[in-house]
């Protein structure tokens, strides 16, 4: 119940932190927050070292607990990401993600194509008809969870660390858009398509070929966000 009650406060102060709705400079009290929330001193005093384990907030003895500016914030923090998504400022975030992602995960199958194991070859072919099928079916819950784990496996096939650390920042753009409409209704035949040919590239070493349909991989996503952005937009 402790667990429940400080993932509840550490969720509302943390989204009202990332969203602007508690400004950096803002003064956050052990005793207000305690008061605010109903929180016993234990859960106030965990939630604030979680926020300053994250960036977003500083302790200065006789201030208090003081939000930081954004330059401040560890933006790969998957929780970070995750109300930032859940904010008003979800476009800017998705924008910012999209170019991360074409930053990083065109050089990973690049890599991924000459490291990978011959394990990881056939895992990344597998995900891959496996993402045909659940697309097929438009099982979206099912084809969710093995799009992940084929941004997962790429990223860790390249062998590269930093690249692989990086799987849960891609796994929350994609939960995200998924949970906020921001996904065609169904997969679309042609982004499939590419998964599967950058499974069939990655398993014949071809870096290249690899390299480039993630490319249009994350260039097609870029594209649906904004389309659908527009719409929402649209539609207010």
């Amino acid at each position: 119940m402790g667990s429940d009650r400080h993932e509840e406060v550490l969720d509302v102060l943390g989204a009202a932190i990332a969203n602007g709705e508690l400004a950096p400079g803002a003064v956050l009290r052990s005793d207000e927050l305690q008061e605010r929330f109903g929180a016993s001193r234990t859960v106030a005093r965990e939630v604030v070292r979680v926020l300053e384990t994250m960036g977003l907030t500083t302790s200065r003895r006789r201030v208090g607990v003081i939000v930081s500016d954004p330059a401040g914030w560890n933006h790969y923090d998957p929780r970070l990401i995750r109300w930032q998504l859940d904010g008003s400022g979800r476009a800017a975030a998705l924008r910012t993600l999209t170019e991360l992602r074409s930053g990083v995960e065109p050089s990973a199958a690049r890599f991924a194509a000459l490291r990978a194991t011959p394990e990881d070859r056939g895992r990344l072919r597998a995900l891959g008809h496996r993402l045909e099928e659940t697309a097929r079916a438009r099982d979206l819950t099912t084809f969710l969870g093995h799009d992940i784990a084929f941004h997962d496996l790429l990223l860790t096939a390249s062998g590269n660390p930093m690249f692989a650390q990086l799987s849960s920042v891609v796994a929350e753009v994609l939960a995200g858009r998924t949970s906020h409409g921001l996904m065609p209704e169904e997969p679309q035949p042609e982004a499939v398509a590419l998964h599967v040919e950058v499974a069939v590239a990655v398993d014949a070493g071809d870096a290249d070929r690899a390299e480039r349909a993630v490319r249009d991989i994350v260039d097609q996503a870029r594209d649906e966000i904004a389309a659908a952005v527009s719409s929402n937009l649209g539609g207010q």
